[in-house]
């Protein structure tokens, strides 16, 4: 498994740079391999890209989502990955994205690339473009500000104790 850490800071609010990065369907707007991003529900995502010539379709869940502070993701069908991206206020009108993507490379081209670390490249160009595209905005093109938590993570009930039997006499 590969792995790709980056991180950029932006011009604007950590909420705008959040409310646009939840807009998954203008990611071929800033993101090179992106083709299309459909979103199916709250959790679910429809990705088409190409990498290394081939066109490519998979489906990722997200995980996690928390308004304004992370947004983690796993793929489900096609393209083995998972990563996360962080949002972090460092002032009123500036903040920085950190993001960590696990993924397999499949074939010789992408194993080969990956060594060349031509993904790790690949994310930087992506997320400068991402950054000149919500700071000349200046505003989201959108926003979901819904919570997913983990299920691993998720509250369970919590047990309410039965009072004791009476001893038998």
């Amino acid at each position: 498994m590969a792995n790709i850490e980056r991180s950029v800071d932006v011009l604007v609010p950590v909420r705008t740079a959040y409310d646009q990065w939840t807009q998954f369907e203008q990611f071929p707007r800033f993101m090179r391999h992106v083709k299309s991003v459909r979103q199916v529900d709250d959790r679910r995502l429809l990705w088409r890209v190409e990498l290394g010539g081939q066109v490519r379709e998979f489906e990722a869940e997200i995980v996690e989502q928390i308004p304004d502070k992370r947004i983690a993701w796993r793929t489900t069908a096609g393209l083995v990955h998972q990563g996360v991206i962080t949002f972090h206020r460092l002032a009123s009108d500036r903040c920085r994205l950190m993001l960590q993507i696990d993924y397999e490379p499949e074939g010789l081209i992408e194993r080969i690339g990956t060594l060349l670390g031509v993904p790790y490249f690949d994310v930087l160009r992506d997320l400068r473009r991402f950054v000149a595209f919500v700071e000349q905005a200046a505003v989201a093109t959108g926003g979901w500000r819904g919570k997913i938590l983990n299920r691993d993570e998720e509250p369970r009930p919590i047990p309410v104790p039965v009072a004791a039997a009476p001893p038998l006499r």
